[in-house]
């Protein structure tokens, strides 16, 4: 991804921010009364406010430090969702066995890391380092066994690793998005900082 910075907005901040995903799609009312329904979008897109997550001067200053380094809009970087970073439901513990990831067939060496919602299967682009746990059949591979692209989410099993055809490989992660800011100005006062008022930090996913 270019105009990318490797870098995770300020965490603590981010945990209290408010936002979501959101699909689009296209709904045409027939003559019928009946509606036609259509997808405009393969996949989902996040949208959040950091602004909710502003508790001190403190986080304001790393914010604002940290909008500048990104040049405003201009550059992405990593965004902890504080609804959904990982590969398990919240509350439990990271496990190579929570998220399915494909079958192998005794020569692709390459998985794409992926969580699912039902039927949809989202790609997960930017997982944490140091995060992902893999298994094959429901055994967990070690990491020698294979290595993890951060910048992309794909999983590389070595040479001499390559799972068998018809094996079940899975894996476990956290996450973060890709993401930039959705505005090239902050309009901050801090007389109304200190009054109670939250400034408004829009941050919008942003795909490969």
């Amino acid at each position: 991804m270019t105009g990318f910075h490797d870098v995770r907005f300020p965490t603590g901040v981010s945990f209290g921010a408010t936002g979501g995903p959101e699909w689009r799609n296209e709904i045409v009312p027939l003559t019928s009364g009946l509606e036609q329904r259509n997808a405009r979008w393969a996949q989902s897109r996040r949208h959040y406010d950091a602004g909710t997550g502003i508790r001190s001067l403190a986080d304001l200053e790393s914010v604002m430090t940290f909008f500048e380094a990104r040049r405003g809009s201009l550059y992405a970087f990593r965004f902890r969702d504080p609804f959904d970073h990982l590969s398990c439901k919240s509350g439990q513990s990271v496990s190579p066995a929570d998220q399915w990831l494909g079958h192998g067939d005794g020569v692709n060496a390459i998985f794409q890391l992926t969580k699912r919602y039902g039927e949809y299967a989202r790609p997960i682009t930017k997982p944490e380092p140091g995060s992902v746990r893999v298994a094959v059949n429901g055994v967990e591979r070690s990491g020698g066994d294979f290595a993890v692209d951060t910048m992309s989410g794909r999983v590389s099993f070595q040479q001499g690793k390559v799972p068998p055809a018809g094996a079940s490989i899975t894996a476990g992660f956290s996450f973060d998005v890709p993401a930039r800011f959705d505005t090239d100005r902050l309009a901050i006062s801090l007389r109304s900082f200190k009054a109670g008022e939250i400034p408004s930090i829009p941050i919008i996913e942003v795909k490969a």
